[in-house]
């Protein structure tokens, strides 16, 4: 089914050498065999610098949605911009519905719309499209780059590198500045055979991510498919596999520019971007990956983790065990004190019963998904129990052909409820199921929350992750789980369908402004958008006190900033910072700004009792205060950057990991001017919050590039000396982190 080496291998004749076997093949040295990957070559396009070890990157377009582009504007605003140097398409596809806090999320759209005209960007209205849709049928293209502030900014399939990552990192971007990144690994994911009838590209996603999540196998490197399977599989096909291998912890990924693409580009009116792309024979790779799509069969993710994945015949013959353990999973990551009803309780007559489906996002919406639901219920009813059956669009265009070609009747027609094109379901913010239900989703993520509930509230329930062949088999069967190859005649996935691409929605209602800014356009604010605070440079010493300790395998940016209904507060730095850690420890806020209340005490009237009782003795005039989130792996899922800027918000002057989790996180940490130190051993130290570190002339060693800093830890009313480490940090990046954030940097 799924084979991982994880050596260096050659490409060669149709096969694989092992690295120790290039020399006798007549193969070159690794460094120069790497040339012939697809991810050398567009890296290689792309770079502004001087040499391929350490990249420049400078992208092709961008992409935000309305969670994100308020904050990315506005810090490239308040750093000098002028004008959007680059396609930029703002998206309105997460705070589509104004849910919470009346006006604010039209406001944010409003603001949108003014900054496009202003700037010069491409503006996508609320339930046009998901943003990663819009971006493959009009920007994604083989040999591109597209950066984008979300994490499933994955456009492979299409020939594109793409990237998901913070908002400064677009920030950068607007000033025309550049994307540095060390030459990442590149991992050849190998595809052979044609998937089975009723085997979706989610059932293979799962497959691949509960294969390489755990160890880290393709962890910030490049995914590269490629192989005889690909040219089974349709475009569709092909996005769904590629947009979840952001839930592997991979940088990026890419695939060959074949004829299906090249006749899907035409169908896009777009034909004249192909071009041939596929690895050159005798390509080096640094692991390898060998899937059979054949062996692969219909899966679950269960909660709360994509990568808590087994097959659904192997859930079915041990459906007690893993609800047992999900019941466990539950009590320990909510901090439940009240352990709510077993999920156990849903087994009925050896049958596993769920109460929801959802087919929806960048992930399940699209035409391909769709047709197959559509094909399998046939009209059929859902049944008028507990069950009911949502389904989202990807896109305008994409319903419209849905529509004209009858599979939207046949679906409502069937009672499954028909919704916008909307992102909504993904994060919870849209279908929120009931206290103790179990929702299948075809969509990207099945963290805690994600569904929408409130376990602080006494609200819990509970997502699981499948593909729309196996949901809607399970709609069929009246909410029974059920896998789509347990169907009689489940239908299979043709390499391609004819499909009629229709954009009059977009030319009807997208505002296309690349290229041609107004800067006597003014910018309309709505009450809560407002600008960052201001924040300090960092001090010649520093006492940072410990304001949560989390001692999870994992931490999702999730965790760290709640998604949902959170969201309409993303414009707004001060008052989103008061959901920070909430789920998770909901007294790290008070905790944190107590911290910063006397930290600004310290810088107004240093000479307040209180500050010197805070300080332990040690000089106002040169030492700051500042708070500390240890986490052993934080920052795994969302790019979004207020899972750091809202520490930063509350005075939070550092991260402490065992290691980061991704990239795009410890990245949105030195960009909102904070420390990301790791400690291997820092599990062993058992911190506590309102333990406290105190780090003497940090300052000078962060600017004199040291990668390990000498610290006190202050613990239980006693003293011991401790290292912390600052491996890989860069110039730039230490230049920041003095400066205090991003914006501090580029003021300068």
């Amino acid at each position: 089914m799924l084979k991982i080496t994880c050596e260096g291998v050659y490409y060669k004749n149709g096969g694989f050498v092992p690295a120790k076997d290039g020399p006798a093949a007549g193969l070159p040295a690794p460094e120069k065999a790497r040339e012939g990957t697809m991810a050398h070559a567009i890296l290689k396009a792309h770079n502004t610098g001087d040499n391929m070890e350490e990249l420049a990157i400078r992208f092709d377009a961008m992409a935000s949605h309305d969670i994100t582009y308020v904050g990315i504007i506005q810090t490239a605003r308040a750093s000098g911009m002028q004008a959007f140097p680059l396609p930029y398409v703002l998206t309105n596809c997460h705070n589509s519905l104004c849910a919470v806090g009346g006006t604010i999320n039209e406001d944010d759209h409003v603001f949108g719309l003014s900054a496009a005209k202003k700037y010069g960007g491409e503006f996508v209205p609320a339930h046009q499209s998901v943003i990663h849709s819009y971006m493959r049928e009009r920007y994604a293209a083989p040999g591109r780059m597209i950066l984008g502030s979300d994490s499933h900014t994955r456009y492979g399939a299409y020939g594109t590198m793409a990237i998901g990552e913070g908002g400064p990192e677009l920030a950068r971007q607007l000033l025309s500045k550049t994307y540095n990144i060390p030459y990442p690994k590149v991992i050849a994911i190998y595809l052979t055979g044609t998937p089975i009838p009723g085997v979706g590209p989610q059932d293979v996603a799962l497959e691949l991510i509960r294969s390489t999540f755990k160890d880290g196998v393709v962890k910030n490197a490049v995914m590269e498919f490629f192989g005889p399977g690909v040219a089974n599989l349709s475009m569709d096909y092909r996005s769904g596999i590629d947009v979840m291998t952001t839930e592997t912890t991979c940088l990026s990924s890419i695939w060959p520019a074949d004829h299906t693409l090249k006749a899907h580009l035409a169908v896009l009116g777009r034909g004249e971007a192909f071009k041939p792309q596929a690895p050159a024979d005798g390509a080096y790779y640094d692991g390898l990956i060998e899937v059979e799509l054949d062996k692969i069969r219909p899966m679950i993710a269960l909660p709360f983790h994509p990568s808590n994945a087994y097959t659904i015949q192997e859930f079915q013959e041990n459906l007690d065990e893993l609800l047992h353990q999900v019941d466990e999973d539950t009590v320990r990551q909510l901090k439940l004190k009240n352990r709510p009803a077993s999920l156990r309780e849903k087994i009925v007559d050896g049958k596993f019963r769920v109460d929801q489906g959802v087919i929806a996002g960048c992930s399940g919406g699209t035409y391909q998904n769709i047709v197959r639901a559509a094909q399998i219920l046939d009209g059929r009813a859902i049944g008028s129990g507990e069950f009911w059956l949502s389904v989202y669009p990807t896109s305008q265009p994409v319903n419209l052909e849905l529509t004209r070609r009858g599979y939207i009747a046949s679906l409502m027609a069937a009672g499954a409820s028909i919704r916008s094109c909307f992102c909504g379901p993904c994060f919870g913010a849209g279908d929120v199921p009931a206290n103790g239900a179990f929702s299948i989703r075809h969509s990207t993520r099945n963290f805690p929350n994600r569904e929408g509930s409130k376990p602080s509230d006494g609200q819990v329930s509970y997502v699981a992750l499948m593909d729309a062949r196996s949901i809607a088999a399970t709609a069929l069967n009246g909410g029974v789980l059920t896998g789509a190859d347990e169907l009689p005649a489940p239908p299979a996935d043709p390499a391609e369908e004819p499909f009629a691409y229709d954009d009059t929605p977009y030319k009807a209602r997208v505002y296309f402004g690349v290229g041609r800014p107004d800067p006597g356009q003014e910018l309309v604010f709505g009450p809560n958008i407002a600008d960052w605070p201001e924040q300090v440079a960092l001090p010649e010493n520093l006492l940072l006190t410990v304001c949560s300790a989390i001692y999870d395998p994992v931490t999702t940016t999730d965790e760290l900033i709640p998604s949902g209904e959170t969201s309409s507060y993303r414009s707004n730095p001060v008052k989103l910072s008061e959901f920070a850690l909430s789920r998770k420890d909901p007294q790290y806020v008070p905790r944190a700004k107590e911290v910063l209340a006397v930290e600004r005490l310290r810088r107004t009237n240093p000479g307040d009792p209180r500050v010197g009782e805070a300080l332990l003795g040690h000089d106002p005039a040169d030492t700051g205060l500042g708070s500390l989130v240890m986490a052993l792996k934080p920052g795994d899922g969302s790019a979004r950057e207020q899972a750091a800027s809202c520490q930063r918000v509350l005075g939070g002057a550092a991260n402490l990991a065992a290691e980061y989790a991704t990239k795009r996180y410890r990245s949105n940490v030195v960009n909102w001017g904070m420390l990301p130190f790791i400690a291997e051993d820092v599990k062993d130290w058992n911190l506590q919050p309102g333990d406290r570190i105190y780090l003497p002339g940090i300052r000078a060693a962060v600017d004199g590039g040291a990668e390990e800093v000498s610290a006190v830890l202050l613990q239980n009313g006693t003293e011991r000396p401790v290292t912390l480490k600052l491996p890989g940090m860069t110039r730039e990046e230490r230049d920041i982190v003095l400066a205090g954030c991003l914006i501090n940097y580029y003021a300068k």
